[in-house]
């Protein structure tokens, strides 16, 4: 990793907070994006070696500036070899009670906004001859479950357009990877949108019992080296994969009784 030009959005707190460390250790050169600018100069700051370490704002939900980010970013450091799409949001609301313009919000947010930079990264990633494009989906993104609709969707709908975009692209040097986190201990559900897009501003007890971002983050890692497709990495939350897929009927009845906050 020393000296790649990785660009982590969502940079601010959690998983993304925690793969700036990460990379940072590793001597990569890191471009940190979220909306809020003075989380990134507390993330910046508690780095090794600062100069390595660019402040960009973004808002993800604003996709029509996500185009001159893109530009802005590249012109750092003249390229971007390895994108990783960590920002979003969740969502805690029966799906009959939640607003459609929140509903929207967590589509822009979790998918558009990966969408946008993912393909406006991919070209140059192309003519430089390799590159790397890490979306963060979820364990929710290969099956849904109370409070998540929308949320589900989103990341659902992330695995089918990369899935299709790895195979368009059908270029071994350029790696797209998902990777599903279970129940990671970050302040993911304390900034959930509610039925009217207001947060939640409360930890989940299984949230708040979840995998510590830096082991997801050294897990990441190794899946990013390895050049996975796809990863699941949390708890025994990840046997859910397995068991909906061979038992469906067996997961249904699991799932409708299982805790999910």
């Amino acid at each position: 990793m020393k000296n790649k030009i990785v660009w982590i959005t969502g940079a601010s707190s959690g998983i993304g907070e925690a793969m700036v460390y990460a990379y940072n250790k590793l001597g990569a050169k890191l471009i940190i994006s979220s909306r809020n600018r003075d989380e990134l100069f507390r993330v910046k700051n508690n780095c090794k070696n600062q100069i390595d370490v660019h402040v960009l704002s973004l808002d993800l939900e604003d996709t029509d500036t996500l185009w001159v980010k893109v530009q802005e970013a590249t012109r750092i450091y003249g390229r971007i070899d390895i994108l990783i799409n960590s920002g979003g949001i969740s969502q805690r609301s029966l799906a009959m009670e939640t607003d459609l313009a929140t509903e929207q919000r967590l589509m822009n947010v979790n998918f558009w906004g990966t969408v946008i930079l993912s393909k406006a990264v991919i070209p140059q990633m192309i003519n430089q001859g390799e590159g790397a494009i890490i979306c963060i989906s979820s364990l929710v993104g290969k099956f849904g479950t109370r409070f998540r609709s929308a949320y589900s969707a989103s990341k659902h709908a992330l695995h089918g357009y990369f899935d299709s975009l790895r195979i368009e692209v059908d270029n071994p040097n350029i790696h797209i990877m998902l990777a599903c986190p279970g129940f990671i201990k970050t302040k993911v559900t304390l900034n959930a949108l509610t039925a009217n897009g207001t947060a939640q501003g409360t930890m989940d007890n299984a949230q708040d019992n979840g995998m510590l971002p830096e082991v997801f983050a050294n897990a990441l890692m190794k899946a990013i080296t390895d050049k996975k497709t796809e990863v699941y990495i949390g708890g025994k939350e990840t046997k859910g994969i397995l068991i909906k897929r061979l038992f469906p009927t067996l997961f249904n009845k699991i799932i409708r009784k299982a805790k999910v906050t």
